[in-house]
């Protein structure tokens, strides 16, 4: 299985990783998904989410993952990118792609990552109220 992993503090451009896309004739299914920030954090107002990582450890725990994932599912490849930094409101904090023989094993998979990747990869978010503080 391919993999792709990359933290950065740049923004997130879907196009451009959706151009380097390249699959192969056996997959059947591309799942991506754009996890966005949206405007409260637990029904507080805020303007941005500050991401904080522990790098090394968070590329380490990845690459865990992503060889849970090719023990589990026939998956083609998975490709990850993770904003590090402030994040505003509606920008894309992370993108992730699985690509598979068939759908459900490609849902499957990346559900199962988001879920993992947010209890195990050492990556901390804080909240950056409407006016500036952070909270």
């Amino acid at each position: 299985m391919k993999r792709q992993l990359k933290l950065t503090t740049e923004p997130i451009d879907e196009a451009a990783l959706l151009r380097g896309r390249t699959l192969s004739g056996s997959v059947g299914a591309v799942v991506c998904f754009l996890g966005v920030v949206r405007s409260t954090e637990n029904d507080t107002p805020i303007g941005a989410i500050e991401y904080e990582a522990f790098e090394r450890m968070a590329e380490h725990q990845f690459n865990l993952l992503f060889e849970e994932m090719a023990k589990r599912w026939p998956l083609e490849s998975v490709r990850l990118v993770h904003r590090i930094g402030e994040v505003k409101v509606n920008e894309p904090s992370l993108w992730v792609e699985v690509v598979a023989p068939h759908r459900g094993e490609a849902f499957a998979a990346c559900q199962w990552l988001i879920d993992e990747m947010k209890r195990v990869v050492p990556i901390w978010k804080k909240p950056v109220r409407a006016e500036g503080n952070r909270g």
